[in-house]
C-alpha cells in the first residue's frame, strides 16, 4: 500500500493522473491480482495492490521494495510529503 499526501488544490487532477498510470499494470505485471486506489480528499490518496508472491511484488517495485515506493514520474509536483509505503500480508480467517 503506498499513501499519497496531496496538495488539496491538485487532488482531483492527481486522482485522474494515478488511475491513468495504473489502469494497464494487471496487462503489464502479470503477478498483480488486484488493485485499486482509495481516496480521502481533500488530501489522502492510498494506491493497494495484492500480489500473487513477494517474488512477483519484487519483480515490480525493485530490490528496495521493502522501504522505497514506486513514485510515478511527475508525482511530486502533486504531493505535499514523499510517498509513504507499507507492506502487510494475509492471515486468513478461518
Amino acid at each position: 500500500m503506498s499513501e499519497a499526501r496531496v496538495r488539496p488544490e491538485r487532488f482531483e487532477a492527481f486522482r485522474d493522473f494515478v488511475v491513468s498510470a495504473v489502469r494497464t499494470f494487471p496487462d503489464r505485471h502479470p503477478g498483480l491480482v488486484a488493485h485499486e486506489v482509495l481516496l480521502a480528499p481533500p488530501g489522502t490518496l492510498l494506491y493497494v495492490s495484492r500480489w500473487r508472491s513477494e517474488a512477483d511484488l519484487a519483480d515490480y517495485a525493485g530490490e528496495h521494495w521493502r522501504d522505497r515506493p514506486v513514485v510515478l514520474p511527475g508525482e511530486d509536483e502533486y504531493l505535499v510529503a514523499p510517498l509513504q509505503v507499507r507492506h502487510f500480508t494475509l492471515t486468513p480467517l478461518n
